[in-house]
């Protein structure tokens, strides 16, 4: 095929060479394909005919190169409908979690991959696919151990740095937020710089020891940081955004799921302390009974996504 999309949940067959898969691209959903040579796919669902018959948002790759190591970056930009490729347009930097993801021609639209939302709203998504992203090599994605915050945080401002540069965005309306450890990476970009008018925080971290002992997959930090927090206190310390809460001046968003192990929901409740005691203007809501993935209502993520836009609304100009 000469599609550039994503596949998923790929199956095959023992009794023959076809194989059936999930494929979409930013602005073609999700439906089940089936094949037995990859020039010819074959549709075989029509689930999500309503989203072919919207005016959906397209999208294609950007690059740009990290300024201090000479490291190029890829990411996505998601442009609203009927806009694309429209300059200074309002900028909504979006990082996703993992940090072993990554940010690809693909059709998603959930309250973890809400690009589509947002574009569609008016919004110019900027999704930058930071060291640690998966599909760039080994040691990409090696690269943030010991900076788990600090190295994927500057290849994000320096590739909004390159998008003002190339007058694709508006470099007074500018937003970001991320989920998982999208929020890592938000909570510690806002300690940094002061020029974007509001962020969304969703189940982040912000203190990476109290991350290690309270999470259920320890072993991620120890990895990550290399070592125990005994062992490498500097470098817990260093990457910690809570000792640097003094220089935030931006709005945030927190959403916290109330029942999430995977990142503590008290990581949540120490930004927002922080932000409330430093007068920043900060609202939180928490999702009762929801883990990590906020899984087991679907009216919690449209409130998430609600609340999420009608911030960016109030605090983006």
């Amino acid at each position: 095929t000469n599609s550039i999309g994503s596949f998923e949940m790929i199956s095959t067959t023992k009794i023959n060479s076809r194989f059936a898969f999930i494929y979409s691209e930013l602005n073609l959903p999700q439906e089940v394909y089936w094949t037995d040579r990859f020039d010819r796919m074959n549709k075989i669902t029509n689930e999500n005919q309503l989203f072919t018959q919207r005016n959906l948002p397209k999208g294609k790759s950007f690059q740009w190169i990290n300024q201090e190591d000479q490291t190029q970056i890829e990411g996505i930009l998601l442009y609203p409908p009927d806009r694309f490729e429209q300059k200074n347009l309002p900028l909504l930097t979006l990082i996703h979690g993992g940090p072993y993801d990554a940010d690809t021609n693909v059709f998603h639209a959930d309250c973890y991959y809400s690009a589509l939302m947002f574009a569609t709203q008016g919004w110019l998504v900027f999704q930058p696919n930071y060291r640690g992203s998966t599909g760039y090599g080994d040691k990409f994605l090696k690269d943030i151990r010991f900076e788990i915050v600090s190295r994927p945080g500057k290849d994000i401002l320096d590739g909004i740095d390159a998008l003002i540069r190339n007058e694709i965005d508006h470099p007074k309306q500018l937003t970001w937020g991320g989920y998982s450890y999208g929020a890592y990476l938000t909570g510690w970009l806002i300690t940094k710089t002061t020029r974007f008018n509001a962020a969304l925080f969703g189940a982040g971290a912000i203190q990476h020891i109290a991350d290690w002992a309270l999470t259920d997959i320890p072993y991620a930090s120890i990895y990550l940081f290399g070592g125990y927090p005994w062992q490498v206190q500097h470098r817990y310390q260093k990457q910690s955004a809570i000792f640097q809460l003094d220089q935030i001046r931006t709005p945030t968003h927190i959403v916290v799921p109330a029942q999430d192990i995977r990142v503590s929901y008290t990581e949540n409740y120490l930004l927002e302390r922080g932000l409330v005691a430093l007068g920043i203007p900060t609202k939180m809501i928490i999702l009762p009974g929801e883990c990590h993935l906020i899984e087991n209502n679907p009216w919690h993520e449209f409130i998430k996504i609600r609340e999420e836009i009608q911030w960016l609304q109030i605090y983006a100009n």
